[in-house]
């Protein structure tokens, strides 16, 4: 048995052997502040304040208990393993997903030692300072170190298990042992982590070192200055973090629009961006107070982008699907034993806990503001409550829970209004009792993106998918086994051709882009007017979509709807989830329809549609519209070569309109009401003043709405549509408000004008706001708006507000 070391006896050991083993000088002052901070290293990762009696954590800390002992149990070191599940022998020169996996099973057996060491020190799991436990960790260390994870060794398969994944199970696991390493044991994983993780790692800010795996490799070199006293690895490891901060304007980062992109051309704010938020939400609280305290000025805009970037994005305690890339695949995975479906919900509460997190190194007033919205998020998430979540690790359950009971916060409701992030074609929405997403692709952003076997058939999220859910109604829309039971090809609001995609198409990593640079929008912040110049994904599909998003009311246009395929091309009006019963009643022009699956019907000349519980669809001037029920089987190993094989079935209703064969110049037109009874969907039906659509074309579309002031256009190039006028392509969009003032909103999402005007003929009597790219103006009885270049606003909006006469 190994002979328990205390921290005291290591210190005087290594004290005179540290420079050898590359450890770095122990002086008494900085190896109490090393041992200060891995003591708060400690409390990060194990969590404080939760009484391990009370729930959820009394279960919690037993589950973990039950999870530890079978570990211990079934690990058995071998050549090429240490638990016989999970081998990781390198299996030679191989194009394959086989080291892929294998460098997989190699980083999941690190994070099997790191909750064994979670189990050895939480308290109440059955197994706290067991030790059995604890010799088997030590076992676990010694052999992964000899077998495979060591100095010498040559990573294959997967980068991201040897420069991150592993090393950050096995720095956690050391800081949690550290009493009970040997100095030698504890200086091979070092040395091992200094082969995989070089200072050389974070040297250029390029490749697979921004954004989140850049705040994932600086938590790796911080743990490894800590362990090893090293004061230039803990600099590093900050000084390092600088590149992240800082607004970009192509490729990974935070944007100043609000977008983040990873792997160069896909939205991820819900999946690496909760990975960079957790993060640098841990680091900052680590270095803070110490000689390596994050100090960067640049700091404030990862503060911002709470409610920047993050904030947009959640609702209800989910964080939605539209940006979470590759990860809408990981459901239920084959190798889970607890069989534990991931979904937005469970995506989503890491970020409220990391707001939380981070909110403590922010400004009391951004700190409460942040409180208050996730204490709102977290009331409101009754489909999936995240104090039930099941695997949202301890110490973000005790800060949520510690929130739950803190009086002195007060919830705040979901805003209401409109966000443009043009920089990766993605849009949000929030109407009273409801929110909206909607995803796009330009020739910067990916279709979608697959890679490691996952997202095999996102194919088509990317090509205007409308997302919405209800405030209490509908959170569980897209987290129900959404994914593997979905018709691919009739996701809701997109337009696609029914030709045949193989699993992967395009290629992994976000490569695939279309070639067109009209997709954004324009908003004055409470409704907007968005586009998007649609290209298929291997197809020869071109579109022309926009949607004017207002209070209870998105307005959908197409035109242009031109293929060669050889194939059916349709818009998906809707493809409503009803779970597995779909019970809800489907009501057209005043007649319910029948419950029955299967069932499909073609309405014709079809003025409105209700589907019970859910919300409403008008038909201006009445359409010719394909309806059906169906019961759909999926299994989630059909998008995820991780994913279980078993059987899943999910009712859906569905209304498509069919543009037939090789179409050429087909249009439609639609509006979607979230949440809206079927009396309120038929008075909208029968208001033919309401709306008025002023073009749907492939040179531009657009709608006016009198009752509310608004004016929405899409210029697709030059031209006039009602009685706005613009010089070339741009989106422009116009609120009337009650108090005699006027908001025009312009945007160029083409990012390519340098000179653009619009005349809007209505009597104006002065501008009394405006954006310093307005070059010149002219008012009276017509308005002229003259825009100097708009290349550098990267396609975000121009207002200029004015007083009518």
């Amino acid at each position: 048995m190994t002979t328990p070391w205390s921290r005291r006896g290591f210190l005087t050991v290594c004290s005179k052997t540290a420079a050898a083993l590359g450890l770095g000088t122990r002086a008494s002052a900085a190896s109490d502040e090393f041992a200060t901070l891995r003591a708060r290293w400690r409390t990060l990762i194990l969590g404080e304040g939760f009484d391990p009696a009370t729930e959820p954590f009394r279960s919690r800390l037993a589950d973990l208990g039950t999870t530890a002992n079978r570990y211990r149990a079934t690990m058995a070191p071998a050549a090429g393993s240490l638990w016989p599940d999970l081998v990781y022998a390198d299996p030679g020169p191989d194009t394959g997903q086989e080291p892929y996996g294998r460098s997989g099973n190699m980083n999941t057996s690190c994070t099997r030692l790191g909750t064994l060491a979670q189990a050895y020190c939480q308290p109440a799991t059955g197994m706290t300072g067991d030790a059995d436990l604890r010799d088997a960790i030590l076992t676990g260390l010694d052999h992964l170190h000899d077998d495979v994870y060591n100095a010498s060794q040559t990573w294959y398969g997967n980068w991201y298990s040897w420069r991150i994944g592993a090393p950050q199970a096995l720095l956690d696991a050391c800081v949690l042992m550290y009493d009970v390493l040997s100095a030698t044991r504890l200086a091979g994983c070092l040395a091992a982590v200094d082969h995989f993780v070089p200072d050389s790692a974070v040297a250029s800010y390029s490749g697979t070192s921004t954004g989140a795996n850049r705040v994932d490799l600086c938590r790796v070199l911080a743990l490894r200055g800590l362990l090893g006293a090293s004061a230039d690895k803990v600099a590093l490891a900050r000084d390092a973090l600088s590149p992240v901060f800082p607004y970009v304007t192509s490729g990974d980062g935070l944007y100043a629009d609000g977008s983040f992109i990873q792997h160069g051309t896909v939205p991820y704010t819900g999946s690496y961006g909760s990975v960079l938020l957790g993060g640098l939400g841990l680091l900052f609280a680590l270095l803070a107070g110490s000689s390596w305290e994050v100090t960067d000025p640049n700091r404030q805009i990862v503060f911002d982008a709470v409610e920047r970037s993050w904030a947009p994005f959640l609702h209800n305690g989910l964080v939605m699907d539209a940006v979470a890339g590759r990860a809408i695949s990981r459901g239920l995975a084959a190798a889970d034993p607890k069989r534990i479906q991931q979904d937005d919900h469970l995506r989503g509460h890491p970020i409220l806990a990391s707001i939380v997190l981070l909110g403590q190194g922010a400004s009391a007033v951004e700190n409460a503001r942040w409180r208050a919205l996730v204490k709102g998020w977290m009331q409101r998430d009754h489909y999936s409550p995240p104090l039930a979540d099941p695997v949202l690790s301890l110490p973000h359950l005790a800060r949520l829970d510690g929130l739950r009971d803190d009086g002195s916060v007060t919830a705040v409701p979901e805003p209401v209004g409109h966000r443009l992030f043009p920089s990766m074609a993605r849009a949000t929405h929030r109407g009273p009792g409801w929110a909206a997403a909607l995803s796009m692709a330009d020739s910067r952003i990916t279709y979608y993106e697959t890679g490691n076997g996952e997202n095999l058939r996102g194919w088509h999220t990317g090509s205007g998918m409308l997302y919405w859910w209800g405030d209490t109604f509908a959170n569980g829309q897209y987290s129900d086994a959404f994914w593997p039971t979905v018709d691919p090809w009739r996701l809701p609001g997109t337009t696609v051709s029914r030709k045949a995609l193989a699993d992967g198409a395009g290629g992994d990593w976000g490569v695939a882009k279309p070639d067109v640079t009209w997709v954004g929008g324009a908003t004055d912040g409470r409704w907007a007017a968005v586009g998007q110049h649609l290209k298929g994904l291997q197809s020869t599909l071109v579109a022309k979509k926009s949607w004017f998003f207002l209070d209870d009311t998105v307005v959908c246009l197409g035109a242009g709807i031109t293929c060669t395929d050889g194939t059916a091309v349709e818009t998906t009006v809707e493809n409503r989830n009803l779970g597995p019963t779909g019970g809800s009643p489907f009501t057209v022009d005043g007649t319910v329809q029948p419950a029955s699956h299967p069932w499909s019907a073609t309405l014709t000349r079809a003025a409105w549609a209700h589907i019970g519980g859910h919300g409403g669809y008008v038909f201006p001037g009445g359409a010719t519209v394909c309806a059906l029920r169906d019961a759909r089987d999926g299994s989630w190993s059909t998008i995820n070569k991780s994913g279980s094989t078993a059987v899943l079935n999910r009712r859906y209703l569905t209304m498509y309109v069919d543009h037939g064969t090789d179409p050429a110049n087909a249009s439609y037109a639609y509006l979607v009401l979230p949440g809206a009874g079927a009396a309120r969907t038929q008075a909208r039906a029968a208001d033919a003043k309401w709306l008025t659509v002023l073009a749907n074309g492939d040179r531009g579309q657009g709608v006016a709405v009198r009752s509310l002031g608004f004016t929405g256009v899409n210029f697709w190039s030059g031209g006039t549509v009602g009685t706005l006028t613009a010089s070339d392509p741009c989106c422009a969009m116009i609120s009337e408000r009650d108090d005699g003032t006027a908001v025009i909103a312009v945007s160029d999402p083409m990012r390519m004008r340098a000179s653009l005007t619009l005349i809007w003929r209505r009597a104006v009597a002065a501008v009394t706001s405006a954006p310093a790219t307005l070059a010149s103006v002219r008012a009276g009885s017509t308005l002229t708006l003259v825009f100097g270049d708009l290349t550098d606003a990267a396609g975000a909006t121009q207002r200029v507000t004015v007083r009518l006469r």
